[in-house]
């Protein structure tokens, strides 16, 4: 017994000291009603004698701040998107054009399309695409394209060569960096060029785009446009208020973190070994983060924002027949939801991803009750220039 005892001992009695320790701190938490952020920290475990026939071991608590939260404090812009006038004719304008007819024509002349490929090794641009020479800004541009035949390879310098930068993107295959003051020389080799005959706005065109009998006139057209696109807006212009309404918040709502145990602790928890300046670091960087997770949880608290299994499992029925809709089945039967829901829910990835949504859809509506907000409405483009500055 000695040998095991002086083999074993200590190992097995730092373990049951560990054991005992950890549910003396969960029960110290639990009676003291304590939030702390991160786990206990040690304070002089490089001190404890194993020999002795007591203990004792000292903890940091990281202790959660308290904080009242104003959704009220600061108006936040609600962009009310819409689908304006000039919007809804060019996207008429692309119908016809898509659904119209090509005529294949030899050389490069007004209201052609051109179909070809841009090139540059220098800077990574090699894209296939299709043109109409009235979207060149460029005169210079537009000019060495004039009378270019299928199979020539024209020279053209970008800078100048779009009205928006953008374009860079869409054209040349660039990202949204390399498009800011693209200036250099691209290859253009003429592929196709063609004329295209814009299709009639008759009912054959109307069914084609919607079903029979759907739409029936130019009008009702627009509106069917107006209708799907403002819902589409909708969705970026909630993204960008519930960007802004967190971002207000973090700003707004003022309360100090314990910053040193929570440095402390990123160094200590790291599974990598990790410096106390690397600790710093990593704990400025995240400190955003910190400060909304502490204010969403409170909100979520306080307002009772927790999404419920029963919410989740309507949830995912909404979004079965929104999806079977999408495939012709417009009236599924409360069996087949509640079979294809079961099957969602045992997935848990899947209810992972829901849950997500739904959290973000509830918390989303509360701001949209609650939170001080001015609408403003404005248009698509607007939208994007004012929003994405």
């Amino acid at each position: 017994m000695g040998m095991v005892k002086k083999q074993y001992g200590q190992a097995v009695l730092i373990e049951e000291v560990n054991k005992i320790l950890q549910e003396g701190l969960h029960k110290f938490l639990n009676d003291e009603k304590l939030d702390v952020l991160g786990n206990p920290l040690p304070k002089n475990e490089t001190e404890i004698n194993w020999n002795s026939e007591d203990f004792t071991f000292e903890f940091d608590l990281g202790l959660a701040p308290k904080f009242e939260i104003d959704v009220k404090k600061k108006a936040v812009t609600n962009y009310k998107v819409v689908a304006d006038k000039e919007m809804l004719e060019n996207q008429v304008k692309t119908i016809r054009k898509q659904y119209g007819k090509l005529t294949s024509q030899d050389v490069v002349a007004k209201g052609v399309e051109i179909t070809g490929t841009f090139t540059n090794e220098d800077a990574a641009i090699d894209k296939s695409t299709t043109i109409e020479l009235e979207v060149l800004k460029g005169k210079s541009q537009t000019k060495a394209l004039m009378g270019a035949k299928v199979g020539d390879v024209v020279t053209l310098k970008t800078k100048g060569m779009f009205a928006e930068e953008v374009d860079n993107q869409k054209f040349l295959g660039v990202d949204p960096v390399a498009s800011k003051g693209l200036d250099v020389e691209v290859a253009f080799k003429v592929e196709e060029v063609n004329t295209r005959e814009m299709a009639d706005l008759d009912q054959e065109l109307f069914d084609k785009l919607f079903g029979k009998d759907v739409v029936s006139s130019e009008n009702e057209l627009k509106e069917k446009i107006k209708q799907d696109a403002e819902q589409q807006f909708m969705q970026q212009s909630d993204q960008k208020l519930l960007n802004d309404v967190v971002e207000s918040l973090i700003e707004n709502t003022k309360f100090d973190l314990p910053k040193d145990f929570l440095e402390r602790w990123i160094q200590v928890s790291s599974e990598k070994p990790m410096t106390a300046e690397e600790a710093k670091v990593e704990f400025e960087r995240s400190e955003k983060g910190l400060r909304y997770q502490l204010i969403e949880g409170k909100l979520r608290a306080e307002h009772k924002l927790q999404v419920t299994f029963e919410e989740l499992k309507a949830y995912s029925r909404e979004m079965i027949k929104g999806q079977m809709a999408q495939f012709g089945q417009m009236d599924p039967s409360d069996e087949e939801l509640d079979s294809i829901a079961a099957r969602i829910m045992s997935n848990q990835d899947e209810v992972k991803r829901l849950s997500e949504q739904l959290n973000t859809n509830k918390l989303l509506q509360f701001f949209k009750e609650n939170a001080k907000l001015k609408t403003k409405e404005v248009s698509y483009d607007k939208f994007i220039k004012e929003a994405y500055a």
